[in-house]
């Protein structure tokens, strides 16, 4: 009987790990995401998931390298219509996107082939725009470099499900990088399709 409650533990902790794995990334993707959703029922965030979209321009879609969550962010708002750009807080301008996001992005009917970092630095702020941040965190730096909260929204608070971190899949397993792009192109699409309705300029009617 010994044995037989370890073995059932062994096998209930690697189905644990795998639907973690799956789902979240990590186990710290796991707690990232649980605090985040605390802090959006506290009210803590409220800045961040309320931004100005009647003046909105473009989306500039921002995450940390720019080659694998921005950068699939990128193509599928200009695919839905969009004005966009994308750059990374810690990139180098001119790499091209993580081989494993350019094969999951297929799976989307995206093309990553083509795509090409920009770095905080080199990005060119323009009237209107309206950056979309990946993580809390990354929404918080951008304030601490002197953007307004009122220009500044959470990808994942349009998404369905509703998830205000959407974890990093670099060098992650295939399956969660299709959840990640699964969430993002889910919150891409629900924030084009919100800002056609308002009669955006940004999104072609």
């Amino acid at each position: 009987m010994p044995r037989m409650a370890a073995m059932n533990a062994l096998v209930l902790q690697r189905r644990t790990s795998n639907l973690v794995c799956q789902g979240f990334g990590t186990y710290r993707g796991l707690v990232r995401f649980l605090l985040g959703e605390c802090e959006y029922v506290c009210g803590r965030i409220d800045a961040f998931v309320a931004p100005r979209t009647e003046s909105v321009q473009r989306l500039v879609f921002v995450c940390l390298g720019n080659i694998n969550r921005s950068a699939f962010a990128h193509a599928v708002g200009e695919r839905l219509g969009a004005r966009c750009a994308s750059f990374g807080l810690a990139s180098s301008s001119g790499q091209p996107a993580y081989p494993m996001a350019v094969s999951t992005a297929r799976l989307f009917g995206i093309d990553l082939t083509e795509h090409r970092t920009t770095d905080m630095t080199d990005y060119a702020a323009a009237p209107g725009d309206l950056l979309v941040t990946m993580e809390i965190r990354h929404a918080r730096r951008l304030v601490s470099a002197g953007y307004d909260h009122g220009g500044i929204t959470l990808l994942g608070h349009w998404s369905n499900p509703h998830r205000v971190h959407i974890h990093d899949p670099h060098t992650l397993n295939a399956a969660y990088f299709k959840t990640c792009f699964t969430i993002i192109h889910s919150g891409v699409t629900n924030l084009v399709d919100y800002l056609r309705q308002g009669g955006s300029a940004c999104v072609r009617p």
